[in-house]
């Protein structure tokens, strides 16, 4: 309890701080555009006094959607993205998946577990920006190439499953990837109901690239896996 309280009350703090930065660059816009409070407020259905609180940094519990609302009045547009805090969770099924496939590939090969999308000190990404901390579940190394692998113990969103694997293999320079699925009934419905999408984006055959690994070799194309 008390570290996920701590990560939680990081995560507040953090939000504080995007506010109280969010709302320096709201004044400045409004100051340059030469935009009066009363104008703003009335843009977004608030009085110039609330409005001139959220522009001095006086609104620490303001919601992203109102100030999202100023910064659009004042010519401003907000991007906001999440990123993972840490390492995922993973279950005991998810585990059992990837060690039946890992059971299925030669001896020869290198197997990693939980390998850093950016390869990196630490898997992060050097810069100004968040760390990056996606890892792919694991990647399959030969002599000179690398397979990344995805397991799913119960599908869900499959478009959100086939857009972040796809960023993975763009930001991970990773062209062939195998989607490992527990062999279900609910996964099987999902995979005939979204036949088409997976098809394109996974159109090797299961059992040519489990002989191909099996043997050693690379996969040529990506493909889904039910185990």
């Amino acid at each position: 309890m008390p570290v996920r309280q701590s990560a939680v009350d990081r995560g507040k703090a953090r939000g504080h701080r995007f506010v109280v930065e969010l709302s320096r660059e709201l004044e400045d816009a409004r100051i340059a555009s030469g935009l009066s409070y009363a104008w703003l407020g009335k843009a977004v259905g608030i009085s110039g006094q609330q409005a001139a609180r959220v522009c001095r940094g006086e609104s620490p519990g303001a919601s992203i959607v109102g100030i999202a609302g100023l910064l659009a009045a004042a010519r401003l547009d907000l991007s906001v993205r999440a990123y993972p805090a840490g390492p995922p969770v993973r279950d005991a099924a998810h585990l059992a998946l990837l060690a039946r496939f890992r059971a299925r590939i030669a001896t020869s090969l290198i197997w990693r577990a939980e390998v850093p999308v950016l390869e990196g000190p630490q898997g992060l990404v050097v810069g100004s920006g968040p760390p990056d901390r996606r890892a792919w579940d694991a990647v399959i190394e030969g002599r000179s190439w690398r397979v990344g692998v995805e397991a799913e113990t119960r599908l869900g969103d499959v478009q959100a499953l086939e857009r972040r694997i796809a960023l993975k293999q763009r930001d991970g320079s990773i062209p062939v990837v195998v989607l490992l699925v527990n062999d279900t009934a609910h996964n099987r419905r999902i995979i005939g109901l979204e036949a088409v999408g997976l098809r394109s984006m996974f159109p090797g055959t299961p059992r040519r690239t489990l002989r191909t690994l099996g043997e050693g070799n690379a996969p040529a194309v990506s493909t889904l896996v039910l185990l």
